[in-house]
């Protein structure tokens, strides 16, 4: 270890120029401070974005029909395009981009729902047990629609939290049955966004093949909710949007190239292209902090080469006194790492600690049930980015004091005692 006069003397420069040293020290604790800053805010964003995609599965897709607006094959336009059951099968068993599907039959959005003495009108969904995990249905109680309910064309029904809060008040659900259009249907789960979305909370799902048969919705689909198989590229997500719509195009005689004649919206194109933009934004932000806390190393290295500049004498009676160059480089770099780690140190710490106060007052406010829509989420600094700052702070230091103590050590006794 070095020796214990070293630190002593470099104390005592320290406290000699306490003014430029405080400069100094700021310079860097503020680039470091900045730097925290700004990825602790780049990761808030990032964090908020993903929470608004975690509402369904990043690789789902819609897929909805309207009218043809382009002549085709012999078609004139404005020829109504409809999906069918036979478009399930097709998607599921030959489709080799997608993985699972859920059709959708419109009901009306004013169908009347009723318990007891109690009624209210709620969206109904109308699906196949897949949807759950395709767009992330959170069970409260109970479960979810299953196989068997759709083969069986059970009347069972799973409400959300409003609905349940509407209609049974305080009492348990599960098991009861309530009218939906005047059909009872029995309620089997009770589901409940965690991000509290009311609208979310204000849906039932029933299963598909029990709303073609009650509510004579035939052989019609309204649309398809699809999730295709995981891929790095918006172009290979493009990809499969563009073969989907042509094998879709193929069935119902329309050109792919008509885009009211099949309307669709791939998530994970979506996806793709943000996080391929938060990732250019994380790279942007470790640019400007590294670049701001690179400002503040500069200025150690130039205050540590004024002070050799100052001790030109002391350093070159040392040497007459047989210092070793090491001890002398020792002594310049070992006061520009202390000076650099303790401010950046210093700069870190209110960093990350700005941040978790930020955090920690948006989980307040979730908690108290607003900032559900927030872009803003965990605003705060990794371990291990924590822990590079600090190596970074390290090294920059060493690197800040190293010109200045070769050139410390280059110093001939002769020419530090002439020296003005």
């Amino acid at each position: 270890m070095f020796d214990v006069d070293i630190w002593q003397e470099i104390f005592s420069t320290i406290k000699k120029n306490k003014l430029r040293t405080f400069l100094t020290g700021f310079s860097v604790a503020w680039g470091i401070f900045m730097l925290m800053v700004l990825l602790g805010s780049g990761n808030g964003l990032s964090n908020g974005v993903k929470e608004q995609f975690a509402q369904s599965a990043v690789n789902v897709m819609w897929m909805w029909t309207g009218e043809t607006s382009i002549p085709y094959n012999g078609l004139k336009e404005g020829r109504q395009v409809k999906f069918n059951n036979q478009d399930y099968d097709f998607l599921t068993t030959k489709s080799k981009d997608i993985e699972n599907v859920s059709s959708r039959y419109y009901l009306p959005n004013d169908i009347l729902y009723a318990y007891g003495k109690e009624y209210g009108s709620f969206e109904t969904s109308t699906c196949y047990p897949s949807l759950k995990d395709m767009e992330n249905i959170n069970i409260e109680r109970g479960r979810f629609i299953n196989d068997m309910d759709m083969q069986e064309f059970r009347k069972v029904v799973v409400i959300g939290d409003e609905i349940r809060k509407a209609l049974f008040k305080e009492e348990d659900p599960i098991g009861k049955y309530l009218k939906i259009g005047g059909v009872p249907f029995n309620v089997i789960g009770v589901s409940m966004d965690k991000r509290r979305n009311q609208e979310n909370n204000r849906a039932a799902y029933i299963p598909f093949s029990t709303a073609q048969r009650i509510f004579n919705g035939g052989n019609r689909v309204h649309t398809f909710t699809v999730t295709s198989k995981m891929v790095q590229t918006t172009e290979e997500a493009e990809a499969i949007t563009e073969k989907v719509r042509q094998d879709m195009a193929l069935r119902h005689d329309f050109d792919p190239k008509d885009k009211r004649a099949m309307g669709s919206f791939n998530m994970l194109t979506e996806y793709i292209r943000t996080m391929k933009i938060f990732q250019a934004i994380n790279m942007f932000v470790w640019i400007i902090g590294i670049g701001t806390l690179i400002a503040g190393i500069v200025g150690v290295s130039n205050i540590m080469l004024i002070l050799v500049k100052e001790r030109t004498k002391e350093i070159g009676i040392r040497k007459a006194l047989g210092a070793t160059p090491f001890s002398v480089i020792s002594l310049v770099l070992l006061e520009s790492v202390l000076i650099t780690t303790v401010a950046g140190y210093i700069g870190l710490v209110m960093g990350v600690g700005l941040m978790e106060l930020i955090n920690f007052g948006l989980e307040q406010a979730t908690a108290g049930g607003g900032g559900e829509n927030v872009f803003f989420k965990n605003p705060t600094v990794d371990f291990k980015t924590a822990v590079s700052a600090t190596l970074i702070l390290i090294l920059s230091g060493a690197f800040a004091g190293y010109l200045p103590s070769k050139r410390a050590a280059s110093v001939t006794p002769i020419e530090a005692l002439r020296d003005e």
